[in-house]
């Protein structure tokens, strides 16, 4: 049995939050109907290089589980199939403009009408009011306007992005939750409901203590690179052949820390006794305890932090990440077939549920690969009206 295994997704959504989310609504067992424009399809399927036979392996990233089906929802006869598939669903995932849906007479308010158990995730930049709510928001974008570039990067140097689409990925699993939600309230009430998600929103939770640092405090908070603003050893250090990451987040980590690097003298010292101390003589420990690290290796360093039970970890590239023992043992990567690609290793599921496990039951569509079986098993058209759709552009 799979978690969800009888719900129906429509997914209009494209690029990266929606999809996240949608992948890992299929993943617990979703039916998930991609639905994408003829001929173009998501922005991700060209994103690229690198590509395999054609392939992005930026799309073939988020949306497994999925089935594509065409349609140009800018023509009646593709409007009058989606409100079909909605008569036949239970959420409707979309991450269009402000008005876009509505512009098509496919908004929540008319499509509740005649399915009032739909729960209906739109997904925005900047949310459906407010100033920006037209404006474009992509995720680099919001971590500029969101205040998240701007406290990333070295202390001297310029705001950084993160070279991942983390708000994207952080509002795709906010939606998967809230949809998750819904269908739970939905359980109790019969009915659906609207949620709205912005990847500003999101953002602004992100930035956790750093906000309410803010709110509270009127603190702004500067970069610090790889270092910590309120804990010190904390960051990367340099060893005789490479570097590590440390931090000693407590005074008993301090100490053990100091105890591990034959210093311990220092865990005594009146400077580096408590957090607040070595916050404030951050300079000295950090060189002091560099002193020391340059005298091992990276592999001697961390076995002596590790026995000593000081968080500490290598700086791997990704190719030492998918052969850790570890990451391995955890069979985290899967292989997936695709009729065009072969066999493709991806990232799995990380959530294990033990009574009611997800799987991996389908790999990244290509573009309409379903419209046949979608259109013919699900809403009974024959094979003569599908070719007739197809001539007109609909699918």
């Amino acid at each position: 049995m799979l978690t969800l295994e009888d719900i129906r997704i429509l997914d209009l959504s494209r690029m990266v939050a929606g999809p996240f989310c949608s992948m890992a609504l299929g993943d617990l067992g979703a039916e998930v109907i991609k639905i994408e424009q003829p001929g173009t399809g998501d922005d991700t399927r060209k994103w690229g290089p690198p590509f395999v036979n054609g392939e992005s392996t930026y799309f073939l990233s988020v949306n497994r589980n999925k089935k594509s089906l065409t349609l140009d929802l800018k023509k009646e006869k593709a409007r009058e199939i989606f409100r079909e598939l909605v008569r036949r669903s239970d959420v409707v995932l979309e991450n269009f403009k402000t008005g876009t849906m509505e512009k098509f007479q496919l908004g929540y308010s008319e499509l509740r009408n005649f399915r009032p158990e739909l729960i209906y995730c739109s997904i925005t930049g900047f949310g459906l009011s407010g100033p920006y709510k037209n404006k474009a928001g992509t995720d680099p974008v919001l971590q500029a306007m969101g205040g998240l570039m701007g406290i990333t990067g070295e202390p001297d140097g310029k705001p950084m992005r993160i070279p991942l689409a983390i708000i994207d990925m952080a509002t795709g699993l906010y939606a998967h939750g809230a949809i998750m939600a819904a269908l739970i309230a939905r359980g109790k009430t019969g009915q659906g409901q609207f949620i709205e998600i912005s990847l500003l929103d999101t953002e602004l939770t992100l930035l956790l203590n750093l906000a309410s640092s803010y709110l509270i405090a009127g603190e702004l908070p500067k970069r610090w690179g790889s270092a910590h603003p309120t804990i010190v050893p904390f960051g990367v250090f340099e060893t005789r052949d490479r570097a590590i990451f440390l931090s000693a987040s407590s005074d008993g980590r301090w100490r053990r820390l100091c105890e591990a690097c034959e210093m311990d003298h220092l865990a005594d010292d009146q400077r580096f006794r408590t957090t607040t101390a070595r916050t404030e003589h951050r300079n000295e420990v950090v060189t002091l305890l560099q002193e020391k690290l340059r005298h091992k290796t990276a592999e001697e360093w961390l076995s002596i932090l590790d026995n000593a039970g000081v968080p500490c970890a290598p700086i791997n590239t990704l190719d030492r990440v998918f052969q850790d023992p570890h990451v391995t043992a955890r069979g985290i990567v899967t292989e997936v077939d695709h009729p065009l690609t072969g066999t493709v290793k991806m990232v799995g599921i990380p959530v294990r549920y033990y009574e009611t496990p997800g799987a991996i039951r389908l790999p990244p569509p290509r573009l309409g690969e379903h419209n046949d079986e979608i259109l013919r098993e699900l809403l009974g058209y024959t094979e003569n009206a599908i070719d007739s759709l197809r001539r007109e552009e609909v699918i």
